[in-house]
Protein backbone atom coordinates (compact mmCIF):
# COMPACT_ATOMS: atom_id res chain seq x y z
CA UNK A 1 0.00 0.00 0.00
CA UNK A 2 2.99 2.63 0.93
CA UNK A 3 4.43 2.16 -2.60
CA UNK A 4 0.64 2.51 -4.25
CA UNK A 5 0.55 5.56 -2.08
CA UNK A 6 3.92 7.07 -3.09
CA UNK A 7 3.12 6.56 -6.75
CA UNK A 8 -0.07 8.42 -6.71
CA UNK A 9 1.46 11.25 -4.32
CA UNK A 10 4.13 11.43 -7.33
CA UNK A 11 1.55 11.11 -9.91
CA UNK A 12 -0.10 14.14 -8.90
CA UNK A 13 2.84 15.86 -8.27
CA UNK A 14 3.11 15.42 -11.68
CA UNK A 15 -0.12 15.92 -13.11
CA UNK A 16 -0.41 19.32 -11.09
CA UNK A 17 3.27 20.22 -12.71
CA UNK A 18 2.08 19.81 -16.47
CA UNK A 19 -1.20 21.43 -15.29
CA UNK A 20 1.16 24.61 -14.63
CA UNK A 21 3.01 24.54 -17.75
CA UNK A 22 0.11 24.05 -19.62
CA UNK A 23 -1.53 26.94 -17.64
CA UNK A 24 1.70 28.98 -17.93
CA UNK A 25 1.92 28.42 -21.93
CA UNK A 26 -1.60 29.13 -22.44
CA UNK A 27 -1.31 32.59 -21.03
CA UNK A 28 0.24 33.47 -23.84
CA UNK A 29 -2.18 34.32 -26.96
CA UNK A 30 -0.35 32.44 -30.37
CA UNK A 31 -0.16 34.93 -32.74
CA UNK A 32 -3.21 35.15 -35.00
CA UNK A 33 -3.53 36.08 -38.76
CA UNK A 34 -6.77 37.43 -39.28
CA UNK A 35 -8.19 38.32 -42.55
CA UNK A 36 -11.11 40.70 -43.31
CA UNK A 37 -13.11 42.02 -46.23
CA UNK A 38 -14.19 45.39 -44.42
CA UNK A 39 -13.48 46.79 -40.84
CA UNK A 40 -15.33 49.58 -39.44
CA UNK A 41 -13.20 51.24 -36.45
CA UNK A 42 -13.24 54.72 -34.66
CA UNK A 43 -9.89 54.55 -33.61
CA UNK A 44 -6.61 51.77 -34.69
CA UNK A 45 -3.71 51.51 -32.42
CA UNK A 46 -0.62 49.78 -33.68
CA UNK A 47 1.95 48.80 -30.96
CA UNK A 48 4.77 47.10 -30.31
CA UNK A 49 4.93 44.26 -27.89
CA UNK A 50 5.19 46.06 -25.10
CA UNK A 51 2.38 48.12 -25.66
CA UNK A 52 4.17 51.08 -27.48
CA UNK A 53 2.19 52.97 -29.61
CA UNK A 54 3.73 53.52 -32.93
CA UNK A 55 0.62 54.66 -34.95
CA UNK A 56 -2.70 56.00 -34.18
CA UNK A 57 -5.49 56.26 -36.90
CA UNK A 58 -8.38 57.85 -35.60
CA UNK A 59 -11.58 59.44 -36.44
CA UNK A 60 -12.31 63.30 -34.78
CA UNK A 61 -13.70 61.99 -31.42
CA UNK A 62 -11.57 59.74 -30.65
CA UNK A 63 -8.03 61.77 -32.11
CA UNK A 64 -5.28 61.61 -29.19
CA UNK A 65 -2.66 64.63 -28.09
CA UNK A 66 0.50 64.54 -28.57
CA UNK A 67 2.98 61.72 -27.23
CA UNK A 68 6.24 62.60 -26.05
CA UNK A 69 8.48 59.72 -24.49
CA UNK A 70 5.30 57.72 -23.85
CA UNK A 71 3.28 60.44 -22.58
CA UNK A 72 0.39 61.90 -24.05
CA UNK A 73 -0.31 65.46 -23.65
CA UNK A 74 -4.04 67.33 -23.97
CA UNK A 75 -4.04 68.98 -27.42
CA UNK A 76 -7.81 70.47 -27.71
CA UNK A 77 -6.46 72.22 -31.07
CA UNK A 78 -6.87 69.17 -32.54
CA UNK A 79 -10.43 68.21 -31.73
CA UNK A 80 -11.69 69.36 -35.14
CA UNK A 81 -9.48 66.08 -37.23
CA UNK A 82 -9.35 63.10 -37.91
CA UNK A 83 -6.09 61.49 -39.38
CA UNK A 84 -3.05 59.39 -38.30
CA UNK A 85 -0.24 59.96 -35.81
CA UNK A 86 3.45 58.39 -36.38
CA UNK A 87 5.30 57.93 -33.33
CA UNK A 88 8.90 56.83 -32.35
CA UNK A 89 10.60 53.84 -30.69
CA UNK A 90 10.62 56.20 -27.33
CA UNK A 91 7.37 57.02 -27.76
CA UNK A 92 7.69 60.30 -29.31
CA UNK A 93 5.30 61.66 -31.81
CA UNK A 94 7.31 61.68 -35.02
CA UNK A 95 4.93 63.33 -37.37
CA UNK A 96 1.52 62.81 -39.29
CA UNK A 97 -1.48 63.12 -41.66
CA UNK A 98 -4.41 65.40 -40.08
CA UNK A 99 -7.61 66.46 -42.44
CA UNK A 100 -11.51 67.89 -41.95
CA UNK A 101 -13.35 69.46 -44.30
CA UNK A 102 -16.69 71.02 -43.78
CA UNK A 103 -18.96 73.91 -44.78
CA UNK A 104 -21.20 75.77 -42.40
CA UNK A 105 -25.11 76.23 -42.62
CA UNK A 106 -24.26 79.99 -43.72
CA UNK A 107 -22.26 78.25 -46.35
CA UNK A 108 -18.45 79.03 -45.12
CA UNK A 109 -15.75 76.73 -46.09
CA UNK A 110 -13.53 75.32 -43.17
CA UNK A 111 -10.85 72.34 -45.14
CA UNK A 112 -7.47 71.28 -44.42
CA UNK A 113 -4.93 68.70 -45.03
CA UNK A 114 -1.46 68.61 -43.94
CA UNK A 115 0.82 65.64 -43.69
CA UNK A 116 4.32 66.48 -41.38
CA UNK A 117 7.70 64.97 -40.51
CA UNK A 118 9.48 65.95 -37.55
CA UNK A 119 12.73 66.45 -36.50
CA UNK A 120 13.51 63.67 -33.57
CA UNK A 121 12.10 65.26 -29.91
CA UNK A 122 10.92 68.87 -32.66
CA UNK A 123 8.40 70.15 -34.35
CA UNK A 124 8.01 69.76 -38.32
CA UNK A 125 10.96 69.53 -40.06
CA UNK A 126 8.90 68.91 -44.07
CA UNK A 127 5.62 69.82 -43.99
CA UNK A 128 2.84 69.20 -46.90
CA UNK A 129 -0.14 71.02 -46.85
CA UNK A 130 -3.55 72.32 -48.16
CA UNK A 131 -6.04 74.89 -46.74
CA UNK A 132 -9.41 75.90 -48.41
CA UNK A 133 -11.99 78.43 -47.04
CA UNK A 134 -14.82 80.46 -48.90
CA UNK A 135 -11.91 83.14 -49.77
CA UNK A 136 -8.67 81.25 -49.77
CA UNK A 137 -7.13 78.46 -50.86
CA UNK A 138 -3.49 77.75 -50.37
CA UNK A 139 -1.09 74.90 -51.70
CA UNK A 140 2.23 74.17 -50.50
CA UNK A 141 5.11 72.29 -49.57
CA UNK A 142 7.28 73.46 -46.18
CA UNK A 143 10.97 72.10 -45.27
CA UNK A 144 12.21 74.13 -42.19
CA UNK A 145 14.98 73.89 -39.96
CA UNK A 146 14.41 72.82 -36.85
CA UNK A 147 17.13 73.37 -33.82
CA UNK A 148 18.01 70.29 -31.94
CA UNK A 149 16.48 69.41 -29.16
CA UNK A 150 18.99 70.29 -26.60
CA UNK A 151 19.07 73.36 -28.27
CA UNK A 152 15.87 74.20 -27.92
CA UNK A 153 13.24 71.47 -26.75
CA UNK A 154 9.65 71.78 -26.95
CA UNK A 155 9.44 72.30 -23.46
CA UNK A 156 11.90 75.64 -24.01
CA UNK A 157 9.04 76.54 -27.06
CA UNK A 158 6.40 76.38 -24.98
CA UNK A 159 8.37 78.64 -21.81
CA UNK A 160 9.24 81.40 -25.04
CA UNK A 161 5.79 81.73 -25.50
CA UNK A 162 4.66 82.17 -21.55
CA UNK A 163 7.40 84.78 -21.30
CA UNK A 164 6.99 86.56 -24.81
CA UNK A 165 3.06 87.01 -23.50
CA UNK A 166 4.27 88.96 -20.64
CA UNK A 167 5.66 91.30 -22.24
CA UNK A 168 5.01 94.94 -23.64
CA UNK A 169 3.63 94.50 -27.30
CA UNK A 170 6.50 97.05 -28.26
CA UNK A 171 8.99 94.86 -26.28
CA UNK A 172 7.94 91.01 -28.13
CA UNK A 173 9.39 91.33 -31.48
CA UNK A 174 12.77 92.05 -29.87
CA UNK A 175 12.54 89.14 -27.78
CA UNK A 176 11.71 86.92 -30.40
CA UNK A 177 14.63 88.55 -32.87
CA UNK A 178 17.17 87.85 -30.06
CA UNK A 179 15.97 84.27 -29.63
CA UNK A 180 16.01 83.70 -33.74
CA UNK A 181 19.82 85.39 -33.85
CA UNK A 182 20.56 82.41 -30.93
CA UNK A 183 19.74 79.73 -33.14
CA UNK A 184 17.15 78.64 -30.70
CA UNK A 185 14.07 79.08 -32.93
CA UNK A 186 12.59 76.86 -36.13
CA UNK A 187 12.62 78.92 -39.74
CA UNK A 188 11.11 77.73 -42.95
CA UNK A 189 13.88 77.54 -45.44
CA UNK A 190 11.64 76.84 -48.51
CA UNK A 191 8.62 77.53 -48.88
CA UNK A 192 7.00 76.35 -52.66
CA UNK A 193 3.39 77.11 -53.50
CA UNK A 194 0.59 79.01 -54.95
CA UNK A 195 -0.15 82.41 -54.00
CA UNK A 196 -3.63 84.42 -53.61
CA UNK A 197 -3.21 86.07 -56.80
CA UNK A 198 -3.35 82.60 -57.98
CA UNK A 199 0.33 82.86 -59.20
CA UNK A 200 3.02 79.93 -58.07
CA UNK A 201 5.86 80.99 -56.15
CA UNK A 202 9.17 79.40 -55.17
CA UNK A 203 10.87 81.37 -51.79
CA UNK A 204 14.30 80.39 -50.55
CA UNK A 205 15.18 81.79 -47.29
CA UNK A 206 18.52 82.14 -45.79
CA UNK A 207 19.13 80.75 -41.88
CA UNK A 208 17.32 83.48 -39.93
CA UNK A 209 14.11 82.39 -42.04
CA UNK A 210 14.64 86.01 -44.77
CA UNK A 211 13.40 85.37 -48.02
CA UNK A 212 16.69 85.87 -49.91
CA UNK A 213 15.18 84.81 -53.60
CA UNK A 214 12.07 84.44 -55.56
CA UNK A 215 11.16 82.58 -58.10
CA UNK A 216 7.29 83.27 -59.65
CA UNK A 217 5.16 83.04 -62.19
CA UNK A 218 2.16 85.24 -62.41
CA UNK A 219 -1.65 84.31 -63.21
CA UNK A 220 -0.88 85.23 -66.65
CA UNK A 221 2.01 83.68 -67.16
CA UNK A 222 4.88 86.45 -66.64
CA UNK A 223 8.11 84.68 -64.96
CA UNK A 224 10.62 86.16 -62.48
CA UNK A 225 13.63 85.64 -60.12
CA UNK A 226 13.78 88.38 -57.21
CA UNK A 227 16.69 88.64 -55.33
CA UNK A 228 16.33 90.43 -51.80
CA UNK A 229 18.73 91.76 -49.62
CA UNK A 230 18.41 91.01 -45.22
CA UNK A 231 16.38 93.76 -45.28
CA UNK A 232 13.54 92.32 -47.27
CA UNK A 233 14.35 94.84 -50.29
CA UNK A 234 14.28 93.19 -53.77
CA UNK A 235 18.08 94.73 -54.74
CA UNK A 236 18.21 92.78 -58.37
CA UNK A 237 15.45 91.35 -61.00
CA UNK A 238 15.63 88.81 -63.66
CA UNK A 239 13.03 88.80 -66.17
CA UNK A 240 12.47 87.85 -69.82
CA UNK A 241 12.77 91.04 -71.23
CA UNK A 242 16.15 91.77 -68.49
CA UNK A 243 18.95 92.82 -70.36
CA UNK A 244 21.17 91.24 -68.66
Amino acid sequence: MSQIRTFLAGATTMASALAAVFFLAGAREPIRHEKFDEITVGRINIVEPDGTKRIVISNKAQFPGDFVQGKEGARPDRNSFAGMLFINEEGTENGGLIQKGSIAADGKISSGLSLTFDRFRQDQALQLMNNDSTTHQQTAIKINDVPLYTVTSLEDNNRFHEAASKLPPSEQRAYWQKLNEQGRLGNNRIWLGNTGDKGASLQLKDAQGRVRMRLMVSADGKAEIQMLDDAGKVSKTISPTSKE
